[in-house]
């Protein structure tokens, strides 16, 4: 048994894993959709202080509430920067990463610094409060505003993943359009350390492509 714990994208909540939630479980693993701090049905949560060590923080809260000491950590796009946070700080708790046509940062990375410009167009695009990027027009009625200084804030980490005994990368090959995923694809595609896959599929890859998705989560269980 393996339990997964799963983080989403910007604006959107842990209800955007429940099909693949259930489909992991249907296999005898355990799975936590999470939502983050500020958005979803946490949106009452939202603060101009809600930042990226929030949103990790909220990931170690889950680990160490569930008393969880091997888990593998899914975060799709903005998620990248969540798990690689929390793999960091409580890598007593952590034995994998798989990303979702994420982000994958280093030290004094943050997601304004990795994506694209018409991406950072998208996250100026701030709700009357100020505290938050608006969704999408295209996303899920459920998607919600999403901290902006979670986007903003640089990533500070101890160490590398180097302890981390697996590392997935998983790339959606089948954008409208230039993925601003394909430099992060290519380069770990070189790296032994890390184990890659393709799809052809848009960047929602838990609605696009659940029965590919499914297949490569049991492999890394």
């Amino acid at each position: 048994m393996t339990t997964f714990v799963l983080i989403p994208g910007m604006c959107h909540g842990g209800w955007c894993f429940d099909e693949l939630a259930e489909r992991l479980r249907s296999h005898g693993h355990r799975a936590y959709p999470l939502t983050l701090t500020g958005v979803g049905e946490r949106g009452h949560l939202l603060h101009g202080g809600v930042n990226l060590d929030t949103h990790i923080q909220d990931v170690i809260g889950v680990l160490a509430a569930g008393n969880i000491t091997d888990a593998v950590l899914i975060g799709h796009s903005y998620g990248g920067m969540v798990i690689t946070g929390a793999a960091d700080r409580a890598p007593e708790r952590v034995r994998g990463l798989v990303y979702l046509d994420a982000v994958v940062p280093g030290h004094g990375d943050s997601c304004w610094s990795l994506v694209s410009e018409q991406e950072r167009r998208w996250y100026v695009d701030v709700e009357e409060s100020g505290y938050a990027t608006r969704p999408m027009p295209f996303f899920d009625p459920r998607a919600t505003a999403h901290p902006l200084a979670s986007v903003l804030q640089p990533l500070r980490l101890t160490g590398d993943l180097a302890h981390i005994r697996r590392r997935d990368y998983v790339y959606a090959a089948g954008w409208d359009g230039e993925s601003p995923f394909t430099p992060v694809y290519e380069r770990l595609r070189q790296d032994p350390a890390w184990t890659t896959h393709a799809v052809d599929s848009a960047h929602n890859l838990m609605r696009d492509a659940p029965q590919e998705l499914l297949e490569i989560l049991l492999d890394v269980a």
